[in-house]
């Protein structure tokens, strides 16, 4: 039901509550007296331009600055110019008139600051329709539903009739904030009241069922509408696609009367919404055929279609006509392009769209779509460090930063790993007033787990004020990464005890902690009620998980049956995850036939040839892992150098195995030498058995003493004061004699030095393993 009552009236302060906001009551501010009023400084609106005489009444001047304001409304787009004319009325004495203020209330609620308009509507002695309806107008494009339906329950009470322009706007509050008795207490008031319906009141009707999940109420209001427009039929196909009836959207569609560009937007949009996207290419053709010409909404539909199915050559195709229809100085077309060529792989394209923004923004809100869609394109691509460049020009610039960009920068930490950076993300979100939304909460979640710091993690969990399955599954995918595996599970309980349904990717991330845990029962269990409880078909990564989960119990010949019984031996990744279980349970025998398939299934990824090289060599037959060698060089398959890199004042510094590349390369490399002959001194001996290579004994120690995170270890102790932990990224797993002489470092060094790869984080401290999981 709606409100009865609203808030008080809110105290008239100072404009101090944003950064582009005056410091002082725009009133206040020195400005030259005019005759009767001028406008100077850099506004973006006419002079206007009285005759020298005779000297216009006052009442000739009120009527005068009102019909400026109604001219010069859609010129004013910022609050410096809606100060600026505000500051006008006030020296020019008119500023206690109530058509100028209702004037002025409008031109606040056009640049946003409804907030100031609503000081403004409360000095308005006689409040007509138009000023309730401006306000509440602006409280809904503004997201204040709940305010703009307080505001029309007061104006019900004070006595002025709504219109039905009034009457749209707060059923746009009844959508809002998704409450339908209210919206069916606006109808009812409109049908007791006897108000004239026309087609846009009835429009608004309309939307409002069917964005409330009304569908019957939806159907039958539009079956009893005499009159119909192209908004009526739009709204009537977009309710047939919420309710998922594709089929009854399509032929509500072929039987509308208007099948304007309007029309087919909502139906090509409304496939891509249900992942029908092969489907929307083919209305999208036919669009082309026999529709009208595309508009910038088209075209941005039309351009995430070519993303989404990576089809750069319909992008570029798209592309031209963009620029042939002149559509590329809009910013949703220019973003949705700078993100097709993103998700298409080609930055090179992205950064060229991007670069000529600069040409047909107006530098605020358009601006920032524009680098928000670039630092999204950055991170997809791995690009972090551009990402958080392009992020550190939007500060300098002044263009406004979004949660939008935001939740990209903490995605570019995380891949990184990089918390320093992440913190420094975190406290611009704080700074910026952002609201947490469950995406930037879960990101910054993931950031700092992925970082290292679960402890932030979970403080960053616990003071979300929204959580959804995205942000459960986050904190439940960081303790399994962690190898908490006891607390993954309780979390994964808990959110189920809150009536949060899990998905598909939580199962993977609870199954993956019930196989560090060793609770195969337990798995199994989850395995079941995914499929059971859930009615989630088993992907390949759950299937791994399964497989994982036995192979780590050493239960190899039931998770060999589990893969052919699921039918599922064609995924190299399931044979993969039982290699692994293999090696750590020594069953050379199984692990040497898995490698020989998993040569067939990928005979072009290197990582089977030498893990199946290395076997022979570790069984000293020398000769067939020569064999294997020579067949890579044969098949031209290169093996990929592991790389260890490191952050140091905001500089990221890549090592690969015996890397002399480094500008520091001898100062490194002597440092490294001292520090592992003070290691032999504290008992560390090199695992020269794990260089599987026909060499003599003192090059197999050689080969293992100058591995990449050795490298980036040793520079990070040389370049970070005591006290601050070494934090290293590896992109491939750390080998056990790294391990141990990483143990002895810290041991040697006193210093806190954390190893994160591509799984599980690995925290020495005193020589101690957090998880204690080593390969």
């Amino acid at each position: 039901m709606l409100p009865s009552t609203i808030a008080g009236p809110a105290t008239l302060t100072g404009f101090s509550n944003s950064p582009r906001l005056l410091r002082r009551p725009i009133a206040s501010l020195p400005l030259p007296s005019p005759l009767p009023f001028s406008l100077t400084g850099n506004a973006s609106f006419p002079t206007p331009v009285f005759p020298s005489s005779p000297q216009p009444s006052p009442e000739d001047a009120t009527s005068a600055f009102v019909r400026f304001l109604r001219a010069s409304s859609r010129s004013v787009k910022s609050l410096l110019d809606a100060g600026l004319l505000h500051s006008v009325a006030v020296k020019a004495g008119l500023g206690q008139d109530d058509r100028v203020r209702t004037g002025l209330l409008s031109l606040y609620c056009r640049c946003g600051c409804v907030d100031l308009a609503g000081k403004l509507f409360d000095e308005i002695r006689e409040r007509d329709v138009l000023a309730w309806t401006l306000l509440i107008s602006g409280r809904a494009r503004a997201g204040q539903y709940r305010e703009g339906l307080e505001m029309f329950a007061a104006m019900i009470a004070e006595g002025p009739l709504p219109n039905r322009f009034t009457l749209s706007c707060v059923l746009k509050c009844c959508v809002g904030c998704g409450d339908p008795g209210a919206g069916k207490s606006v109808h009812g008031w409109v049908l007791r009241n006897g108000t004239e319906f026309d087609v846009v009141l009835l429009n608004s009707i309309l939307d409002f069922y069917a964005k409330c999940g009304a569908f019957a109420c939806t159907k039958n209001l539009f079956r009893t509408m005499n009159e119909k427009d192209a908004i009526s039929w739009n709204i009537m196909i977009g309710a047939y696609l919420r309710q998922g009836d594709i089929d009854g959207s399509m032929e509500l569609f072929r039987t509308s009367p208007y099948q304007d560009v309007s029309s087919w937007n909502t139906i090509i949009s409304g496939q891509m919404e249900h992942g029908l996207h092969a489907i929307a290419l083919q209305i999208l053709h036919t669009m082309v055929d026999m529709g009208p010409r595309f508009n910038q909404f088209t075209f941005s539909t039309a351009l995430v279609i070519a993303s989404r199915l990576t089809m750069l050559d319909l992008g570029k195709q798209l592309h031209c006509q963009i620029l042939r229809t002149g559509h590329v100085g809009d910013v949703f077309v220019r973003s949705s392009l700078i993100d097709m060529y993103s998700k298409c792989g080609d930055m090179h394209a992205s950064s060229f769209v991007f670069s000529g923004s600069s040409e047909h923004t107006d530098g605020t809100v358009t601006e920032s779509i524009s680098f928000s869609a670039m630092v999204a394109g950055y991170v997809q691509n791995g690009m972090g460090e551009g990402a958080l460049e392009l992020l550190r020009d939007m500060f300098q610039q002044g263009v406004k930063v979004d949660q939008f960009t935001l939740t990209s920068a903490a995605a570019a930490c995380s891949d990184a790993g990089i918390l320093e950076q992440g913190k420094q993300v975190h406290c611009c979100v704080e700074k910026l007033g952002h609201v947490y939304d469950v995406f930037l909460s879960s990101a910054i979640t993931d950031m700092y787990a992925k970082c290292g710091s679960l402890e932030d993690a979970r403080k960053a969990f616990d003071n979300s004020r929204v959580t959804n399955v995205v942000l459960w599954t986050s904190i439940i995918g960081s303790y399994a990464s962690h190898g908490r595996a006891a607390e993954a599970i309780h979390l994964f309980e808990q959110m189920s005890e809150e009536k949060i349904v899990p998905n598909e990717i939580s199962f993977v991330h609870v199954l993956s902690a019930c196989a560090h845990a060793g609770l195969v029962g337990k798995g199994h269990a989850y395995f079941k009620s995914m499929q059971e409880d859930h009615g989630i078909a088993p992907s390949v990564e759950h299937y791994t998980c399964m497989v994982d989960l036995l192979g780590r119990a050493g239960l190899l010949d039931r998770a060999k049956d589990f893969i052919h019984e699921k039918g599922i031996s064609n995924y190299p990744v399931v044979w993969t995850a039982l290699l692994s279980a293999c090696r750590v349970h020594n069953d050379v025998e199984m692990a040497s036939w898995i490698s020989e398939q998993l040569v067939q299934l990928e005979p072009c990824d290197s990582g089977h040839y030498i893990l199946l090289s290395n076997m022979h060599a570790s069984r000293r037959k020398w000769e067939e892992a020569s064999k294997l060698r020579r067949m890579m060089h044969e098949k031209g398959v290169r093996k990929r150098p592991g790389q260890s890199w490191i952050q140091i004042r905001n500089k990221v510094h890549t090592f690969i195995v015996g890397d002399k590349s480094h500008p520091e390369a001898a100062e490194i490399y002597s440092y490294l030498e001292s520090l592992i002959g003070r290691l032999k001194e504290m008992g560390y001996a090199s695992r020269t058995d794990l260089v599987l290579h026909d060499v003599e004994e003192e090059q197999r120690e050689s080969i293992l003493n100058f591995h990449s995170e050795k490298l980036a270890v040793a520079y990070g102790i040389m370049s970070t004061p005591k006290g601050i932990p070494i934090r290293v990224m590896k992109n491939l797993r750390v080998c056990a004699d790294c391990h141990e002489a990483i143990k002895y470092i810290s041991q040697a060094t006193c210093r806190e030095i954390i190893l994160r790869d591509a799984y599980r984080f690995h925290h020495f401290s005193n020589g101690k393993c957090s998880c204690g999981d080593y390969w």
